[in-house]
């Protein structure tokens, strides 16, 4: 069997809007030895229609009882032969055409590197405060070798070998990156940032989405690091000092008065979320997984920016006709 350099697996669940873009997007990759694994859990939008129009090596069904987001990747890393899983969300495409290339080669540099994680900025209906974190999260410069296991399988590659050795927890809610990072920072391997394998992210959440999403994620969060707390004074300085923050930014790149209202809104949600999810007991009921999980449902689905570190590779054209969904020109903010 001939084995790629690079698995990229794509967990998706109804990605009509976005799916199109991605694909377009690796296949003007300057890196060709790379192979396409979808891990679908339930799309009934048109998502693999559009899928299908593209050089898909496979499409892995996990029947919706079994998602987790760190099942869905066992099971793509399971179908991969590549040396390294490359992962990328479904709502998300590469900004660059050497996107892929430069979220490898900090491997080639060091045996000990088990991870490298991408830059990503926000696109089209991400909201203000999340642009912000993005930025936050994912800065300019690269970090050869992290101190904290901090990670985001949104855009992330990681050692096939070592997954073997490693496989994702299943059981958690979120942050399955973390504790992964976690484990093999544990076992002496390194997490890098690679700070020109830059994509777009693209987060369209109602408020109860945004809720849930860091509700799910602190449960984890807990979970994975148990000596943390995330008290109701935590909360009320997390949201005065964030909101006000992000309103200053907004008013100096002059976008309040079009976010004056989602700032406070989205940051509220945020660690309103984050509070309740440290609350939680470690019993997650079947009932609370599938309103993690498909928020957007009573239960489930019936069918199965600017880089400025010198390097200066051509930007991806989506403005193509033939795309399903072409992508609106990216803001920065």
């Amino acid at each position: 069997m001939t084995v790629s350099r690079a698995s990229i697996i794509i967990r998706c669940y109804n990605e009509a809007d976005y799916i199109g873009q991605l694909l377009h997007g690796i296949t003007e990759q300057t890196m060709d030895d790379y192979e396409i694994i979808l891990v679908d859990s339930g799309s009934t939008d048109g998502t693999l229609e559009i899928a299908n129009q593209y050089p898909i090596k496979d499409i892995v069904h996990i029947p919706p009882e079994k998602f987790s987001f760190g099942r869905a990747l066992n099971w793509g890393c399971e179908e991969a032969n590549g040396k390294y899983c490359v992962f990328i969300s479904a709502h998300c495409y590469p900004k660059r055409v050497d996107w892929l290339e430069r979220l490898l080669e900090k491997f080639d540099d060091d045996d000990d590197v088990a991870m490298v994680y991408g830059k990503q900025r926000g696109g089209g209906p991400t909201k203000f405060s999340e642009r912000q974190i993005f930025r936050r999260w994912f800065p300019e410069e690269d970090i050869d070798y992290q101190l904290t296991p901090f990670a985001n399988n949104a855009n992330a590659a990681i050692r096939r070998k070592l997954w073997r050795e490693h496989p994702y927890d299943e059981q958690l809610t979120g942050l399955e990156d973390l504790d992964w990072g976690k484990r093999v920072k544990e076992d002496g391997y390194e997490i890098s940032y690679a700070s020109d394998a830059e994509i777009i992210h693209i987060h369209d959440e109602t408020p109860k989405e945004i809720y849930n999403r860091y509700r799910r994620e602190a449960i984890a969060h807990k979970q994975i690091i148990s000596d943390q707390v995330f008290t109701f004074t935590d909360f009320t300085r997390a949201f005065l000092y964030n909101s006000l923050s992000d309103l200053y930014i907004a008013y100096k790149q002059e976008k309040l008065s079009e976010n004056v209202l989602s700032i406070p809104l989205f940051r509220f949600l945020q660690f309103w979320g984050t509070y309740r999810g440290f609350k939680h007991d470690d019993t997650i009921s079947e009932q609370l997984r599938k309103r993690f999980y498909y928020p957007d449902q009573n239960g489930y689905p019936d069918n199965p920016e600017q880089s400025n570190n010198g390097t200066s590779a051509p930007e991806i054209d989506y403005s193509a006709s033939e795309l399903k969904h072409p992508v609106e020109e990216t803001k920065e903010f």
